[in-house]
C-alpha cells in the first residue's frame, strides 16, 4: 500500500516538474510563441483547404467517402508506407546501412528476415483493409457530433486543445486496453501475434491479431475526436501524428533528433513492462520497474548527437566477457 502510495507521489512530482516548467517557459514565452505559431497555422489554410477541395472532389463531393477515404487511404499512402518502406529498405541492408549503428538490438533482424517481413505486410494490409469498415462505422457518430466538414478552418488554440485531449485519452485508452490484451488467458490468442517480434521494426507497429487493431490500434485514436467534436483537418493531423509515432516506437533504431522508441522496443523484448506511451500510466502501477533499472532506460532520451547511446551508454560486460577481461588483465 504504502509503495503504491509512493509510486503515486513521484507520479504527480514528475508531472508537476513537467507540467510546471512547461508553464513557465510558455508564460516567457507566450507572446512571441503563440504568435510565430497562428502565423504558421494561418499561413496553412490554403495546403489543408488544399487537400480538402481535393479529397472532396475525388470523392464526388460527398462527405462519407471524403471522410472514408481520407482517413485511411490517403494518410495510408502518404505518411504510413513512406515511412516503412525506408525502413525496409534500412532492415535489408543490415549492417552496411549507415543507420545500422542506431539500431536499438543491435544483434536482432540484421538484416531482416525477407519471409517474416513479406507476411508482416500482408497482415497490415488485411488491417489496414479492416480499418475502412471501422472508419465507415464511426461516421453517423462524427457528424452527429459537430460539423466536422466546416470550411472555416479551426484555430490554433482549438487544434492546440484538441490535440492535448487526443494525446491523453489515446494514454489511458491504450495502456488499459494493452494491458488487459497482456492478461494470460488473453495474450496467448490474440496479442502473441503482435509479440512474434521481439526486436521490432517499423511494419510490426500495425501487425497484430484483428482484435487487437480494433481495441488497442483503431478505438484509441477516435475516441478523442469523438468526445472533442473535432474537424476533419484536424482528424487528419492527428492520425498523421499517432501514424509516424507508432512506426517511430517500433522501427527499432533510436535516431538523432527523433523521440526515443527505447521504452516500446524494451516492451517486445521484456513483455512484462511499458504498456503505455507516455510513461506516467506504466510509473504510476509501476509498471516500469525493470525498465527504470535498464540501460535502456539511461538512453530514453532525445537524442541530439550524431554518435549513437549505445556508444555513450554501453551495455554492461556479459559474465563471460567480464571473467576473460580480468584474465587478459594479469
Amino acid at each position: 500500500m504504502a509503495g503504491g502510495f509512493s509510486r503515486s507521489l513521484d507520479s504527480v512530482k514528475s508531472a508537476i516538474i513537467v507540467i510546471g516548467s512547461s508553464l513557465i517557459i510558455l508564460a516567457c514565452m507566450r507572446n512571441s510563441l503563440t504568435w510565430h505559431l497562428q502565423q504558421f497555422w494561418g499561413s496553412s489554410k490554403n495546403f489543408w483547404e488544399t487537400i480538402w477541395f481535393s479529397c472532396h472532389w475525388l470523392c464526388g463531393k460527398s462527405n462519407f467517402v471524403t471522410f472514408v477515404f481520407g482517413s485511411q487511404f490517403i494518410l495510408t499512402i502518404l505518411v504510413f508506407w513512406p515511412l516503412n518502406a525506408l525502413l525496409m529498405y534500412t532492415d535489408l541492408k543490415g549492417k552496411k546501412s549507415i543507420f545500422y549503428k542506431f539500431k536499438v538490438q543491435q544483434d536482432k533482424n540484421v538484416p531482416v528476415d525477407k519471409t517474416r517481413l513479406k507476411e508482416a505486410c500482408l497482415v497490415v494490409l488485411r488491417n489496414q483493409v479492416l480499418s475502412i469498415p471501422l472508419t465507415a462505422l464511426i461516421y453517423p457518430l462524427m457528424v452527429a457530433r459537430a460539423n466536422i466538414f466546416s470550411s472555416h478552418l479551426p484555430t490554433f488554440q482549438r487544434v492546440l486543445l484538441d490535440l492535448v485531449v487526443f494525446v491523453i485519452v489515446e494514454e489511458f485508452a491504450f495502456y488499459y486496453s494493452h494491458r488487459f490484451l497482456h492478461r494470460a488467458s488473453i495474450y496467448k490468442h490474440i496479442h502473441k501475434k503482435h509479440h512474434e517480434w521481439t526486436a521490432p521494426v517499423g511494419i510490426v507497429s500495425l501487425y497484430a491479431h484483428p482484435i487487437e487493431h480494433v481495441l488497442s490500434n483503431f478505438l484509441p485514436l477516435v475516441i478523442g475526436p469523438l468526445i472533442m467534436g473535432s474537424h476533419i483537418m484536424t482528424i487528419w493531423l492527428w492520425f498523421s501524428l499517432a501514424i509516424f509515432t507508432t512506426v517511430n516506437v517500433h522501427s527499432g533504431y533510436h535516431l538523432p533528433l527523433m523521440p526515443s522508441p527505447e521504452a516500446h522496443d524494451f516492451h517486445h523484448l521484456k513483455f512484462t513492462n511499458n504498456y503505455g506511451v507516455l510513461g506516467f500510466l506504466d510509473r504510476l502501477h509501476n509498471t516500469d520497474n525493470m525498465f527504470r533499472e535498464s540501460k535502456q532506460f539511461q538512453r530514453h532520451v532525445f537524442l541530439l548527437s550524431l554518435v549513437p547511446l549505445s556508444t555513450t551508454i554501453p551495455d554492461d560486460p556479459k559474465p563471460c566477457q567480464r571473467a576473460c577481461d580480468q584474465v587478459e588483465g594479469l
